[in-house]
């Protein structure tokens, strides 16, 4: 099985990072940790928050612009055929379920690419 890394947008991090500095900070002010509070402000605000800033992109944990963007141009693929055939492989259906399944949405697909042909006859 195949185990994904999760990884974030550099400003979502920044956001993560800066509200658990910041509820931490709280946390050791209440729980009455003086000791903590000044230690977990600075290390956050004025070191871990600026580093992610600065060095985000070479993090493996955040998603660079040219990942974004490659991934928006990547085709997705079928789309609900994918998903039909990764719950079939999953075990979902049986494969009687699976053919009636397929061949409905391929029907689908057939009259939606008929309707699109005629409205571009239709316009010329």
């Amino acid at each position: 099985m195949q185990r994904r890394s999760m990884r974030f947008e550099k400003t979502t991090l920044l956001a993560a990072l800066s509200v658990l500095t910041f509820g931490l900070t709280a946390f050791f002010a209440v729980v009455g940790l003086e000791l903590l509070v000044p230690t977990t402000f600075v290390l956050g605000f004025f070191v871990v928050v600026p580093l992610v800033a600065l060095l985000g992109d070479a993090l493996p944990m955040v998603e660079s612009e040219t990942d974004r963007v490659v991934a928006e141009q990547e085709p997705t693929g079928d789309g609900p055929i994918d998903e039909l055939r990764e719950r079939y492989a999953r075990g979902e259906f049986t494969d009687e379920e699976f053919e009636r399944r397929l061949e409905r949405l391929l029907e689908t697909e057939d009259t939606e690419a008929s309707r699109s042909r005629e409205r571009v006859f239709d316009r010329e």
